[in-house]
């Protein structure tokens, strides 16, 4: 298996591949038909190695056959987020040098911003048994061609991190890149065809598509692909479809406790759950495991790593609250500013070396030269490794608080916050002070009345008084990105300007 046309190789021809909750299935002969079809007509109309093709859709059978029809051509996929505007979609297929935008109907801005950049559209519909047609200029495409197959090195996917500049970054991802890590995370969590994936994340995000959908595919087990994440249906779902494992970030997880009991949420549920893209707190931790009876599993990842780059493992080895587990498949070390790897429990940037990694960001040789020292690519995080290879992390190196020379990590402060029976959700960030250069403020949410100085004598309990936030905003909402993601310094920003 090399190359994502292989993907579902692993697999009983007859097993499930695919649920729709209320829609269609297909085993894993009907999803293989189905994407030679698409492929082969795609290869009629120019898809082929050095092309790309945007695709937008939201989650649902069409995205995941889209993609693998593309990327199946030897073509690279561009996903895009359904929500941009007219310019961020206009942003993303310019830089990706899209020359097709394949879409449902049902999407406008994008093919607004098609038609200004001259891009060819595709539109896609799906039938109840679960086939799709492809249209070009109101025209069924129905026209097929002998299918050009990837290599390893050749682009499958084009993604875009937001990283720490105002301009994002195009990350390039090749098969080899994509293989790899599907490997080395359905080995960290054994996945067996008997598993059976409920998907809570966008696909068209790293984690959804790469650390849920299309390791499960690998690995030959089931994926549920209900249309977005509802709570309301979610335990349904995955007693319905006897679900074993999900992967989420943190909100989402702290979502289904919070209603756990209006839920009637069972005692024992899944065979893990996978907690990612954002640090878990200690207490959630905790929580989640003791209410939903399955262990908690908190990985690492970035886009740059095609998703993971370590994880704690299932029983009988140790979950570390608060650590994201050791190395998947994934070289990782310390590194100090001047380029020099660190011993065990000294704290610097983490820095990975992997088959999974980029080998560049897209046109951008002075990211490049930031992010690579001696063959190890620089992540960005801070954190330490213990003698027995455990990774905890402790905040973005851009991020850390400097209070007076005083280095606070804004994970500790938020892990201590959200210890508050009453506090939902909270972020902390640095603010500018004219007596200690910055100082640390916090926005949360909580689920009765509290106030600010109820909350600093909490803190005074768990933290030195220098980490203990001197002013709080008590919201009722924190702004997320699109994969429900919260950005620390998009908060920063929104409540140091208010």
């Amino acid at each position: 298996m090399v190359t994502l046309a292989n993907i579902l190789e692993n697999a009983t021809s007859s097993d499930k591949a695919i649920i729709i909750p209320d829609g269609p299935q297909l085993s894993y002969a009907e999803l293989n038909d189905e994407l030679d079809r698409i492929a082969s007509i795609l290869s009629s109309i120019g898809l082929s190695k050095g092309v790309t093709a945007s695709i937008v859709f939201e989650n649902g059978l069409e995205f995941i056959n889209m993609f693998l029809a593309v990327a199946k051509t030897g073509a690279t996929v561009a996903p895009l987020n359904p929500e941009y505007t007219i310019d961020e979609f206009k942003f993303y297929m310019n830089d990706t040098d899209s020359q097709f935008l394949i879409l449902s109907s049902k999407t406008n801005y994008s093919i607004n911003a098609a038609n200004q950049l001259g891009v060819s559209i595709i539109e896609v519909s799906m039938n109840d048994s679960g086939q799709l047609s492809l249209y070009k200029n109101n025209s069924e495409l129905t026209n097929k061609a002998d299918i050009n197959y990837p290599k390893p090195t050749d682009i499958a996917l084009f993604l875009h991190t937001s990283g720490t500049t105002s301009q994002p970054k195009g990350v390039p991802l090749t098969h080899s890149n994509l293989m790899a890590s599907l490997s080395n995370i359905s080995s960290s969590y054994h996945l067996m065809n008997e598993d059976v994936a409920l998907l809570v994340m966008p696909l068209f995000h790293v984690h959804g598509l790469i650390g849920v959908s299309l390791s499960t595919l690998f690995s030959g087990g089931t994926l549920v692909i209900p249309p977005k994440f509802s709570a309301s249906t979610f335990w349904k779902h995955q007693n319905d479809h006897k679900a074993t494992w999900y992967s989420a970030v943190p909100t989402i997880h702290q979502i289904l406790l919070m209603r756990a009991e209006k839920d009637n949420a069972p005692k024992k549920s899944f065979r893990f759950i996978r907690s990612c893209s954002a640090a878990l707190a200690p207490s959630v931790f905790e929580d989640l495991e003791t209410r939903f009876g399955a262990p908690v599993l908190e990985a690492y990842g970035m886009t740059e790593a095609s998703h993971q780059m370590s994880s704690n493992l299932l029983p009988p080895f140790d979950r570390s609250p608060g650590t994201v587990g050791q190395g998947t498949g994934v070289e990782i070390s310390i590194m100090n500013e001047f380029g020099t790897l660190l011993n065990p429990n000294n704290p610097g940037e983490v820095v990975i070396k992997g088959e999974n990694v980029t080998l560049g960001y897209h046109n951008n040789p002075s990211a490049n030269a930031e992010a690579f020292t001696n063959g190890w690519f620089r992540t960005g995080d801070q954190g330490e490794i213990s003698n027995s290879g455990i990774l905890t992390l402790t905040g973005r190196l851009k991020e850390l608080i400097n209070r007076g020379g005083e280095k606070i990590s804004p994970l500790e402060v938020d892990a201590t916050l959200i210890k508050h029976p009453n506090i939902v959700e909270a972020v902390c960030f640095g603010a500018s002070d004219i007596k200690y250069g910055e100082v640390v403020h916090a926005a949360i949410v909580t689920s009765e009345s509290i106030s600010a100085s109820e909350i600093q004598s909490f803190c005074s309990d768990h933290i030195a008084d220098f980490k203990i936030p001197s002013k709080i905003y008590i919201v009722d909402q924190l702004p997320r990105t699109a994969t429900g993601k919260i950005q620390r310094r998009n908060i920063a920003k929104q409540f140091n300007n208010s």
